[in-house]
């Protein structure tokens, strides 16, 4: 009986020993939970600077050349002026107006006039388009009649020029110039003029008898002015031996 009731005591005193189990559903078996509290410490805001940069594009200024650009008309005895008269070697009709581009001593492009023989206007367009592109620099171009024929008048200005009926400037007898067919241009007479001793046309074309100190707008041997001449069967009047004509320009030399 004793052993009875020290068993049974001892059954409790062990059941009073034990915790509490908790049971987790439908596992079908027990398991206990552990709950585990992490501290996490408060975020710092950190501020963010972003530095946007605005890069401009380079500027590329394109600066637009005018293409060189020639029209032939035809031209009457009325807008020929005194360049003409009767009794001349050609008639009007067989003279063209010629318009032109040209390069200006300003570094600028410009637009000038010339009358010209009918049979020499593709040469001479080429010329002054050779002059143009390589930017030779012209002084002025109009007919002579707008010096009313005078050419001494009008290598004064520096004009640049072709037909005009007169003679030529030669020691003799008097004989038409080239000018008189339309066959000859004079070109910048002041960096250009015409020399015989101590005769220089214009006068103010004595600042540029030291043909070595070559300045804008001289022809040369092997410049711009003279090689585009040569291309198309032109001869030069500067290398007449006793009176360069440095501004002459013909058909036939003369």
């Amino acid at each position: 009986m004793k052993l009875v009731v020290l068993l049974l005591l001892a059954a409790v005193l062990a059941g009073c020993s034990s915790g509490p189990t908790r049971s987790t559903e439908g596992a079908g078996t027990s398991t206990s939970t552990t709950t585990t509290t992490s501290t996490i410490p408060p975020t710092t805001s950190v501020p963010t600077t972003i530095t946007s940069t605005t890069v401009a594009p380079p500027t590329t200024t394109t600066t637009s050349v005018p293409a060189f650009t020639s029209t032939v008309a035809t031209v009457s005895a009325a807008q020929l002026g005194a360049t003409w008269h009767a009794g001349c070697p050609v008639d009007p009709s067989q003279l063209r107006l010629l318009q032109m581009s040209y390069w200006g001593f300003d570094g600028a492009p410009h637009t000038g006039t010339m009358v010209v023989n009918a049979a020499v206007v593709a040469s001479v367009t080429q010329v002054f388009s050779t002059l143009y592109a390589d930017r030779f620099p012209i002084q002025e171009m109009v007919p002579e009649a707008a010096y009313g024929g005078n050419d001494n008048a009008a290598a004064a200005a520096d004009d640049t020029s072709g037909f005009n009926c007169r003679d030529a400037v030669a020691p003799g007898p008097p004989q038409w110039s080239m000018h008189a067919y339309g066959e000859a241009i004079d070109v910048n007479d002041l960096q250009n003029p015409y020399v015989d001793g101590t005769t220089v046309i214009p006068p103010a074309g004595a600042a540029y008898e030291n043909r070595g100190d070559l300045r804008p707008g001289m022809a040369v041997p092997g410049g711009t002015l003279v090689d585009a001449f040569a291309a198309v069967g032109w001869p030069w009047g500067g290398r007449w031996v006793d009176a360069p004509d440095y501004q002459h320009f013909s058909i036939n030399g003369k």
